[in-house]
């Protein structure tokens, strides 16, 4: 059996020579990009990254993460209809003081076991859910927390419910996404692929997240890729790339710890098949850092990874 580490090992000799299943990653990506390095970069921050170092006092915080060098922000703690104890209202003045835009928030309905019984209470959370954000200016909702799913019907039910939740969000003119970990990569079985026997090394039975991407609308549903969780998946970003061109509007930029601090994560060859595919925004996402610095300083170096990267473009 493929452990982790030789996956990894592995996907760095396909994606660092800039190879995607035999095939050459776009010519204009070195030259081009090379001249696109400059303060004019607009970068996304998912507020998750900080914790209570932002929770503590949002107004000055808001400041940090605009003087840092980003432009725009996705949204986490949203409860009760308020932004911790702040009004929508109340939050969306802080963050424009500040000089930001939210452009997102990552919000999960109050059960993840869906059937026929709840879809309508589901249905009920995103309206007044969507409602609230309309009033933050927000034009994404994303959920990043996975449904239980141990069967193809299972998977069929949540991609009615996401198709249902993206048609409230439409009329509202926010778009709706899902955000991946790494747990949408296994596999789930049909009772024929049961009988087969096939061998160990053999993989068997439908991925998860192939199910939910076939499975939905994409004029309702888009997906919010996070390339972090998907290598831990022991996928690479990049074939999905290929296969889906039109599903990853939106990215998670995320490392073991600091940006391009692991050398596991091949951030130019995602970013240069995102923007082939019409990237539309990226969030960096940081949930942890090495003993030493705060979680404001590892996301101060995250940004300054980006500004300073060649392959990423100014906005």
């Amino acid at each position: 059996m493929t452990t982790k580490r030789e996956f990894l090992k592995k996907l760095s000799l396909i994606t660092v020579g800039g190879m995607l299943g035999g095939s050459a990653a776009p010519a204009f990506a070195s030259k081009t990009l090379n001249k696109m390095a400059g303060p004019s970069k607009k970068v996304g921050l998912q507020i998750y990254s900080l914790g209570k170092e932002l929770t503590n006092d949002v107004p000055n915080g808001m400041k940090k993460i605009a003087d840092m060098g980003y432009s725009y922000i996705e949204l986490a703690g949203y409860r009760d209809r308020k932004m911790g104890r702040y009004s929508m209202d109340e939050y969306r003045k802080i963050v424009e003081d500040a000089g930001l835009e939210i452009r997102s928030s990552h919000v999960n309905p109050t059960t993840r076991e869906y059937n026929k019984g709840n879809v309508n209470q589901i249905a009920d959370y995103w309206k007044k859910t969507v409602e609230d954000h309309v009033k933050l200016g927000a034009t994404t909702l994303v959920q990043p927390g996975m449904p239980k799913i141990e069967n193809h019907d299972d998977a069929s039910l949540v991609c009615d419910v996401f198709n249902q939740a993206g048609e409230i969000a439409k009329d509202a003119g926010i778009k709706w996404g899902y955000h991946n970990h790494h747990m949408e990569f296994k596999r789930i079985l049909t009772e024929e692929d049961k009988k087969k026997n096939a061998p160990w090394w053999m993989p068997v039975g439908d991925v998860i997240y192939d199910l939910m991407l076939n499975g939905t609308n994409p004029d309702l549903v888009f997906f919010e890729m996070d390339v972090y969780w998907t290598v831990m998946g022991q996928n690479d970003p990049l074939e999905y790339f290929e296969k889906y061109p039109t599903r990853f509007p939106v990215l998670h930029i995320k490392d073991r710890e600091v940006l391009g601090q692991s050398g596991m994560m091949n951030f130019e060859n995602i970013f240069n098949k995102a923007y082939e595919n019409g990237l539309n925004s990226y969030y960096v996402e940081l949930e942890k850092v090495k003993k030493g610095i705060t979680q404001f300083e590892g996301v101060k170096q995250c940004v300054d990874y980006l500004t300073n990267a060649s392959f990423v473009r100014s906005n």
